[in-house]
């Protein structure tokens, strides 16, 4: 009888017809796969915390459950099981640390390839851009005298054909970032709060610094020097200097606020909503300008003009920009007319305008002025307007009686 029989013929006694033979062709299948496996999962998973012969005496043990003949079928397959669950946990451990790179550069910004701190919008393809890049790419498109487009696919973009995407800004919130003061990583949407009111290496002030103590450091060592400032013990004609450089200050802001009231106090006042279209010069090279239809304030019929970088020949090419606007009076006055004047923001705007009172005397000769700057914070709120389909400020006027 040959050795093949043999291996047969003790199966046949041993149990049922064929029953032995399957079960035995299953534990070594299950052992020779599971062996491995079992060795680099439990290998991984150990860890750095735990000597490598941990995970191989766990592995030789499975190994022996899966691969014993005599032992039950089910636990050799409760064996194999747990090798598999054992290497699946290693494997998803390995890519864990991953994870937050991947998303990085599937989250990110398209165009500065950073990740969006506020809302993110769309392209119609789904390509994702921050709110700063979305407003320049607008605003630079306007100055050119193009169709904006989105920088991946080239689809048109616009404030109504792009849409915002809670789904990224809600998951860009929930990742972490680190601090820039303590180094320690943090969800974006706590990040803020950490760093104004938590991190005990943010920089802060001294508390005397209203008396002209300079000193800004980490908020761990405030109390140390508050100890030691020596501002409190200045004389009082030293403390009377330093007050008086800040009250320098304080009457320029209370100046302005005075005039504001006491134009308010004028028996002629007007304002209007003004709409600023945009319109290109004539020149070989156009540039961009605005202006509004005429309107009526006072019983006078005006005009407003306004141009970006005071007609710079290329204003896309700059960072730094700028608005300016000049008030035209467009009727014929009998007398000459002076008048105060500013603008404001619209009412359903969110741009940034610091009010700034401009004077002026107009006459049928002199009926228009200079060009002055619109008071706009920075370039970002600039941005901000030339992105829109139209400006809309508020005009407010105020006739001065002689």
């Amino acid at each position: 009888m040959s050795g093949a029989e043999e291996a047969g013929g003790g199966g046949s006694a041993a149990g049922p017809t064929g029953a032995v033979p399957v079960g035995v062709g299953v534990g070594a299948g299950v052992g020779a796969a599971a062996g491995p496996a079992a060795a680099a999962a439990l290998g991984e998973a150990a860890g750095p915390g735990l000597p490598d012969e941990a995970g191989l005496a766990g592995a030789r043990q499975l190994q022996e459950a899966a691969g014993d003949p005599d032992a039950p079928p089910k636990k050799r397959l409760r064996a194999a099981e747990a090798a598999e669950a054992a290497a699946a946990a290693a494997a998803a451990a390995a890519g864990s640390g991953k994870l937050e790179e991947r998303l990085y550069s599937v989250l990110c910004c398209t165009v500065c390839l950073d990740l969006p701190k506020a809302s993110v919008y769309q392209c119609t393809n789904g390509h994702l851009m921050c709110a700063g890049c979305f407003i320049h790419l607008l605003a630079d498109a306007r100055l050119k005298e193009e169709q904006a487009t989105c920088p991946n696919c080239r689809c048109e973009i616009s404030k109504s054909l792009c849409c915002r995407n809670l789904a990224v800004e809600k998951a860009v919130s929930e990742l972490p970032s680190e601090c820039g003061f303590c180094l320690r990583q943090f969800p974006r949407s706590l990040l803020e709060r950490h760093q104004k009111e938590e991190c005990q290496d943010r920089v802060t002030q001294c508390k005397y610094k209203r008396i002209g103590c300079p000193w800004h450091g980490p908020f761990h060592e405030l109390t140390v020097h508050e100890a030691a400032c020596a501002h409190p013990t200045k004389t009082g004609n030293e403390l009377m200097e330093i007050l008086d450089e800040m009250d320098q200050s304080h009457r320029k802001e209370m100046q302005l606020y005075n005039s504001i009231f006491s134009l308010l106090s004028f028996e002629k006042i007007g304002y209007t909503e003004v709409q600023f279209r945009p319109y290109r010069t004539d020149d070989f090279i156009t540039r961009l300008y605005y202006e509004t239809p005429r309107f009526t304030v006072l019983n006078q019929t005006w005009v407003l003009k306004a141009r970006v970088n005071d007609s710079e020949r290329n204003p896309n090419l700059s960072c730094k920009r700028t608005l300016s606007f000049q008030l035209l009076l467009k009727s014929k006055v009998t007398a000459p007319l002076e008048c105060s004047f500013l603008l404001l923001k619209g009412p359903y705007d969110d741009v940034r305008i610091s009010p700034v009172i401009y004077h002026f005397v107009f006459t049928n000769e002199s009926n228009e002025t200079d060009y002055v700057p619109l008071p706009i914070i920075d370039s970002v709120e600039c941005n901000k307007l030339l992105a829109a389909k139209n400006i809309n400020l508020r005009l407010f006027l105020f006739q001065i009686q002689k």
